[in-house]
This record gives C-alpha cells, sequence and structure tokens, in this order.
C-alpha cells in the first residue's frame, strides 16, 4: 500500500481539507509537513464545520497526527485552535498530536514585522496573512530561530536571543518601533511551554518506525504548489516549499517513503491577495463563479479572485510537483454554464508559450489562449458515481485531463465527504 501526499496544484483554496478528511479514515498517521496557520483547512462532517490552520485534518477522526518539523508554529495560535476544537467536541491529546522537536516557533515580533512590511510597501504589497510565517522562516535559515525543543531549556535561550536581537531590533528601530522586550518574551514563553512540551517528541524517528510497520502515512500539505518559494509566481508566494519534496524534508523521512501524490484542483481556478492571475474573470461570470463556490478564503475571510481553469499553471504543478493523480474538485459550481473556457497556453509579445514564464513583468504581460467547451444544465452537485454525471461534464474532465497530461484520481462535487467519485484509489497504487 502506498503512502499519499496531498498538495494543493493551484494556488491553494482547492479543498484540500475535504480530500485529506476522506483519506485520512483509511490512514495510519496524517502529517502537515510545511506552512504555518496561515493555511486554511475547511471539513464539514455531518452538521458540523470544522475550520483548521495548523492542525493536521485527520485530527478531527481521532487519526494520530503529526506538525513536521517543516511548519513553522504559532504556540499561541496551537493553544487557541486545540481549545476551538475542545469546544466542538474534539478532545486534542499527546496520544492524537505529535509534534516535531525542531519546528522552528513563530514570535510576538514575527507578526509584528509581518504586517509592518506590508503595510510600508504600497503597490509591492505581497498579501500576506500578516501571521508572522514569512520573518519565521527568514529566522529558521539565518540560523536565529528559538525551536519548540527550546522551550524545555529557556534558561539557556540567551546566546540565542543575542542573535535574534541583533537582527531584529535593527528592523524594528527602521520602523520606528522599540527593540524586542526580551524578558516579556521568555516569560511569555514559560507561559506556553507547559501546554506544548507534552506534545513534543522527535518525529521523525515515530514516522520512520511507523512505515517499517507498513503503516499508511498520509502527508498533508498547505497553500499550492503555485505559492512554492521556487516554482510559485515569486514573489507573490508564500515562505516555504509547498511541493511534494517537501513531505519528505518536512516530515523527517527519506524521498522513497512518498508514493502517490494527489494533487488537488478547483475545476476553475481562484486565487486570494496580490499577484498575477491570467485567467481572472473581473466581470459577471468571475462574480458567479465565486458566489456559486463560497468564494472567500478560510484563514482571513478575503474575496478570492475567481476565473476559467488555467490548464498550463495547472500542467506545470504537475511536472514539478511529480503529482501522480488530481483530485478535481467543487466541478457543481461549474454547473449551468452554456460555454466553459479553458486556458490552453499565452501570447506574450507576439509568441505562443506552453508554459508560464519566470519574471513578473511577462507573467503580468501574457495573454490567455482559450478553449472553448459546451457546458451543461443538468446538476453535478452530490453526484458520486460517472454514471450521475451529465456527458458533457465527463467530457470535460476528459478535456483536462488531455491539457495536464495526467489522470484525474477524485472528483469532489459538494463540501460533505461522501459527494466524491473514486477513479482510482491513491492508497492502493
Amino acid at each position: 500500500m502506498a503512502n499519499v501526499a496531498v498538495i494543493g496544484a493551484q494556488w491553494g483554496d482547492e479543498g484540500k481539507g475535504k480530500i485529506v478528511d476522506w483519506l485520512a479514515e483509511r490512514a495510519d498517521v496524517v502529517v502537515r509537513f510545511q506552512g504555518g496557520h496561515n493555511a486554511g483547512h475547511t471539513l464539514v462532517i455531518g452538521e458540523k464545520v470544522y475550520k483548521l490552520s495548523l492542525l493536521p485534518s485527520g485530527i478531527v477522526r481521532g487519526t494520530p497526527s503529526v506538525i513536521g518539523n517543516g511548519v513553522v508554529l504559532d504556540p499561541w495560535a496551537l493553544k487557541a485552535e486545540v481549545e476551538k476544537l475542545r469546544d466542538q467536541g474534539v478532545d486534542v491529546t499527546p496520544d492524537t498530536l505529535k509534534i516535531a522537536d525542531t519546528c522552528p516557533l513563530i514570535l510576538p515580533f514575527h507578526r509584528d514585522l509581518d504586517g509592518l512590511r506590508e503595510d510600508a510597501s504600497g503597490a509591492g504589497k505581497i498579501g500576506t496573512t500578516r501571521r508572522g510565517i514569512g520573518p519565521a522562516y527568514e529566522d529558521k535559515v539565518g540560523r536565529r530561530a528559538i525551536r519548540v525543543c527550546d522551550l524545555a531549556n529557556l534558561d539557556a535561550i540567551g546566546p540565542q536571543l543575542d542573535r535574534l536581537a541583533a537582527h531584529h531590533d535593527a528592523l524594528r528601530a527602521g520602523f520606528g518601533q522599540p527593540p524586542i522586550d526580551r524578558d516579556a518574551l521568555v516569560e511569555e514563553l514559560r507561559g506556553i511551554a507547559g501546554f506544548v512540551l507534552p506534545f513534543v517528541q522527535p518525529v521523525w524517528k515515530m514516522l520512520n518506525e511507523a512505515r517499517s510497520r507498513g503503516r499508511r502515512i498520509l502527508f498533508e500539505g498547505a497553500q499550492g504548489v503555485l505559492l512554492d518559494i521556487d516554482h510559485g509566481t515569486y514573489p507573490f508566494v508564500t515562505s516555504s516549499n509547498t511541493v511534494s519534496g517537501t513531505a519528505a524534508s518536512g516530515s523527517g523521512m527519506g524521498p522513497g517513503a512518498v508514493g502517490f501524490v494527489l494533487g488537488i484542483a478547483k475545476a476553475y481556478t481562484t486565487r486570494v491577495g496580490s499577484g498575477p492571475f491570467p485567467t481572472e474573470l473581473d466581470n459577471e461570470v468571475g462574480e458567479r463563479l465565486g458566489t456559486r463556490g463560497h468564494e472567500f478564503g478560510t484563514v482571513t475571510g478575503r474575496k478570492r479572485r475567481c476565473g476559467w481553469l488555467d490548464a498550463v499553471l495547472l500542467r506545470q504543478s504537475v511536472a514539478v510537483s511529480g503529482i501522480t493523480g488530481i483530485a478535481l474538485t467543487k466541478l457543481d459550481v461549474l454547473d449551468g454554464f452554456d460555454e466553459i473556457q479553458v486556458c490552453t497556453g499565452y501570447r506574450l509579445n507576439g509568441e505562443v508559450l506552453d508554459y508560464y514564464p519566470a519574471s513578473a513583468p511577462d507573467q503580468a504581460a501574457v495573454e490567455p489562449i482559450y478553449e472553448t467547451m459546451e457546458g451543461w444544465s443538468e446538476s453535478t452537485f452530490g453526484a458520486r458515481s460517472w454514471a450521475e454525471l451529465p456527458a458533457q461534464a465527463i467530457k470535460y474532465i476528459r478535456r483536462v485531463e488531455e491539457l495536464i497530461q495526467c489522470p484525474v484520481a477524485l472528483v469532489s462535487t459538494s463540501p460533505e465527504r461522501e459527494d466524491t467519485i473514486l477513479v482510482r484509489d491513491p492508497f492502493a497504487d
């Protein structure tokens, strides 16, 4: 049985939460391997709606869940999310949640810096969630981060605080802010350490032991490939690698541990925040997609930008992330359109491109080339088999497969976990 990595194949918000929840029931362990609490995964189970940001989606069903070393952890956000779940009847314990001891911490001054930079950037705003994700990753790479394991020995973090303060105090002064209050920071960390430490262990060891026993591991990504720091629409990207290769490095397992790579993609395209978006529809069609798809960010509440499916970008995601199969979500949002368009290429300075260029000016200048397909009037909402889909909907799916050079493994037709058409079982591969 294969282990499975689930990643977003667009700009995030593709419906990963439902798909991970659907798969988690058959997994033995679920692992978050990158990102932070800037992610937003919505799970609908019966009459209850769960909105997760940091916790792995398996936690709601009691599947053993892991926050891997590739995640940046805000301990106060973790506590708030655990308490919110407890209010919804889900008890998160050290038996169900394990946190890597090497996770870097997101600290209050990271959030401050994130907001100060965005406010000062004017037209150059990235559109971050202002939750300190980027600054925390910068400190990790700069070798000055305070990590989860340091919470167990706060009396010894003086030298690391010196490194942090040397960097951040200069930045804060540039924004007219006072230096870090080191004593207050240490006291805040002492206050949260008792909550976090019971969940902490060397998860790389636990995961490798699980693999050796033949346990099925589900790797859960956050954001999407088009927000990858290397392969996304830079600089309008997140601060981590979101591609499937990070499942190995962000969990402490070798690349051979990742088997089937399931890419999640909407049947159309959305984006939150700033950055290029070739197929964006700033018209009544875009409004219709947004209204029918309830397109508002899980974390930020921001309205998502909407457009037709961009098969060029999706094909690029398939290539750079080694996607084995696609889970196509929100097919029902396209119900009732007389015509549906799909981007099959770009025009740039008189040339036709079959890939998305890397430079920001070129990305902003490309014009999409569309292929028009006949729509369908019948409803696909809640369909659970091919037989329940209109012929034109099936034709649309088959054409998408051709354009992105990847088979569709699952089709999601509503937020309900059972409203899923299984074409190819990722765990059986």
